[in-house]
């Protein structure tokens, strides 16, 4: 739809470009003093088109949202939404707004993000006129499709969660309820943004989970934000993301243990210095089962008292190599039953390798360390025979980081002190 200048309706909508106001509420309101039906102020008056045009119902979420101006330049875009019959729970974050980038001449503007589905969207843009210089004030009003139910993707789960303080190497874990088929179009929506230089890259473990990994461990002591701008993003044929959401996390001082089989020692450095040096006893290595995997790992989660059931790795526990222990100060590196904890029964720590599997350590030892462990520390064995699955756990640093951006959707590093993802996030408007 072309509106013409209406010079009496521009306002103060400030110089920014970009910005957005997500009201869960069922008001509806235009912006007062627009001129969506384009009353002009004469022939030379700048020309302004917004796409989706005004009245439009059940706009494709996912379309770009354009502006274009004839006979003068673009000043300011606003993009309003409001979900009809929503509660505002929560205030508008990052993730909410609808960024947008002008071209070099600043007679375009496009939306960086989807809209959200099932909204009613409000378009306030000012264009100044080549002639006069005078700024005028356009608007379009139109309502973006509903997201069916069984069609509707939603964040499931992730790790970390706002609020956390992890260590260097900790991932960012994205789970979805739906299976996703555009896999980068997902990837380009999701913005991870840290303090400190940094480069990373999406992977997809199955149709329903992302890992974000840098390539680098993370530079200690810095905040991490993450913007989920999923919602209107056409995830798989008609489904689309109906919710933004934006992470706060930090990572925390440098952590890094290493367990070496040979020495029966686990060695631990902080930003850079030597703090601790345990006697351990590892697995056995008599099986498989029974040998703790080689490689780098991150601690996952830990337990002050945990019990421990061989039948977890296969073992029934009345077979004569089964067992159900009680364990103290527990910390998980691995998904197949690995964890550092406390093991007063053992006579052989920093001497010989006894376990099951699971690094053995004095009482004091094992709860300093389940003390001082973030989740998402590297924790590195070295000099067993069974080198740990890259998938096995958070273990995604066994793989260079070649490997890892080869199970990226769009195969492109992403730079994390900046804003903004490598690629598109919208549909096709022929499809």
């Amino acid at each position: 739809m072309k509106l013409t200048a209406n010079p009496s309706a521009a306002r103060g909508l400030g110089a920014g470009l970009a910005g957005t106001v997500l009201l869960l509420t069922a008001a509806c309101s235009g912006s007062e003093g627009a001129d969506p039906a384009g009353a002009g102020s004469g022939a030379d008056s700048v020309e302004v088109t917004i796409t989706p045009e005004d009245g439009s119902a059940d706009v494709r979420p996912d379309l770009p949202l354009k502006v274009e101006a004839e006979g003068g330049t673009i000043s300011d875009v606003k993009v309003e939404q409001k979900v009809a019959g929503g509660e505002q729970e929560e205030e508008p974050t990052e993730a909410d707004e609808v960024t947008g980038a002008l071209n070099e001449d600043e007679t375009a503007w496009v939306a960086d993000w989807t809209l959200t589905p099932g909204a009613e969207v409000t378009v306030t843009a000012v264009a100044k006129d080549g002639d006069s210089g005078e700024e005028s004030e356009f608007t379009s009003e139109f309502t973006t499709l509903q997201a069916e139910e069984g069609s509707r993707l939603e964040l499931q789960s992730n790790f970390p969660t706002s609020g956390d303080t992890v260590g260097v190497g900790m991932p960012l874990i994205i789970d979805f309820d739906l299976p996703v088929q555009n896999k980068a179009r997902v990837e380009n929506s999701m913005e991870v943004v840290s303090e400190q230089p940094n480069e990373g890259s999406w992977a997809w473990l199955d149709d329903q989970t992302a890992v974000f990994r840098p390539k680098e461990y993370w530079e200690p002591n810095q905040k991490i934000r993450v913007n989920l701008r999923l919602a209107g993003v056409e995830a798989a044929d008609g489904v689309y993301g109906v919710e933004n959401h934006q992470l706060n996390f930090e990572v925390g001082r440098e952590q890094i243990s290493t367990i070496d089989s040979d020495t029966h020692r686990m060695v631990v450095e902080r930003d850079g210095e030597q703090v601790k040096d345990f006697p351990v006893s590892i697995g056995r290595a008599d099986t498989r089962a029974y040998t703790t995997t080689s490689g780098t790992h991150l601690t996952m989660e830990k337990y002050e008292e945990l019990v421990m059931d061989s039948s977890t790795v296969g073992v029934p526990v009345d077979s004569p190599e089964g067992y159900k222990l009680d364990v103290d100060y527990a910390v998980r590196f691995s998904d197949s039953g690995e964890f550092t904890h406390s093991a007063p029964w053992n006579n052989s720590l920093g001497e010989a390798n006894l376990s099951h599997g699971c690094p053995n350590m004095a009482p004091g030892d094992a709860k300093w360390f389940y003390e001082n462990s973030y989740m998402g520390d590297p924790l590195i064995v070295e000099n067993t025979d069974r080198e740990v699955e890259w998938d096995n756990g958070w273990s995604y640093w066994q793989l260079s980081w070649e490997e890892w951006q080869e199970k990226s959707a769009t195969g492109e590093p992403d730079r994390t002190d900046d804003t903004g993802t490598p690629g598109e996030v919208h549909g096709d408007p022929q499809e």
